[in-house]
């Protein structure tokens, strides 16, 4: 695992927590913002922890397989806090892929702005932090 590689990843989670918060920023109840509002979240949620996988794995801790495991072991490392919202997400997130309840995006929705997106943009502020104290 290569340096060059960990800040890439980083660089392209970067990108799409900030495109998750400026959704966030859009203060419209209207089903077509929970849906764009929702599809950023699958995609930041998903290089969050392929990012945290590629860190844990520079760092030399075994590299996790699944997204579950990930989280589990970068709470263990201290890269995240609050795992157990870590796992809710990971829950919401799978539920998006079979959505078709309005009531139920509003809910995601409702906690992506509220809950998850402060952790995603915690977890950057974390890992830039990590990185630039390896150098």
């Amino acid at each position: 695992m290569d340096k060059d590689r960990l800040l890439e990843k980083l660089s392209n989670y970067e990108r799409a927590q900030m495109r998750l918060y400026e959704a966030t920023l859009i203060n419209e109840e209207e089903p077509i913002i929970y849906d764009g509002v929702i599809q950023r979240f699958k995609f930041t949620f998903e290089l969050s922890w392929k990012v945290m996988k590629v860190f844990l794995a520079y760092m030399g801790v075994t590299e996790p397989s699944s997204p579950r495991t990930t989280i589990k072991e970068a709470f263990a490392y201290g890269l995240i806090e609050d795992g157990e919202t870590w796992i809710d997400m990971l829950i919401d997130r799978n539920k998006t892929s079979h959505l078709y309840d309005e009531a139920e995006s509003k809910r995601i929705y409702d906690k992506i702005k509220c809950s998850y997106q402060p952790l995603l943009s915690r977890l950057y502020e974390r890992l830039k932090e990590e990185i630039n104290n390896l150098e």
